[in-house]
């Protein structure tokens, strides 16, 4: 693609998201209150739940809350780690099917942004630095990484409700 078709096609794109924010996004003082209470929890798959527990609760910090067999497939866990505010990410295991590597799909995951304290932002880097664990540091408050299974994750050190700054919620 040539770089004026890619200019282009990027206008296209501006101008579809200034048509979808005229119609839709109401200013926030007009703005509905949302139906839903909040994220009760994000269910994620593990390929090994030791692994994924020591990862999440040992480097991570996040600790685990509950085990449980999988009331859906039989010897498969079920298990959960505390991420702040009543908010949980769950996994589930599925032991005998092949399920296959990581994917990034249309309807599947991109990321999970989990927001921490700036100074927690800054330890976690340490500890997944030391942990060998690949980063991609974007704006000086996000962390990019993956799990051991490949899901990717967000550590951003902005409140809940901002983003780099700006309010979005």
């Amino acid at each position: 693609m040539s770089t004026t078709e890619e200019q282009q096609r990027s206008q296209q794109f501006s101008e579809q998201r200034d048509r979808i924010r005229a119609e839709h996004l109401e200013p926030a003082a007009s703005r509905p209150a949302s139906s839903a209470r909040g994220l009760h929890h994000t269910a994620l798959i593990s390929s090994d739940v030791e692994r994924t527990v020591r990862f999440y609760q040992d480097v991570l910090e996040f600790p685990l809350t509950e085990l449980i067999e999988n009331r859906d497939y039989p010897g498969s866990s079920h298990f959960f780690f505390d991420i702040g505010n009543s908010n949980l990410l769950a996994f589930f295991d599925f032991p005998g099917l092949d399920v296959g590597p990581y994917q990034e799909v249309l309807g599947g995951l991109h990321h999970i942004a989990i927001s921490v304290e700036p100074t927690k932002w800054e330890h976690l880097r340490n500890k997944l630095i030391a942990a060998g664990i690949e980063l991609i540091e974007h704006s000086e408050v996000s962390l990019y990484f993956r799990d051991p299974d490949g899901a990717r994750l967000e550590l951003i050190a902005d409140p809940l409700g901002e983003m780099y700054g700006s309010h979005v919620l």
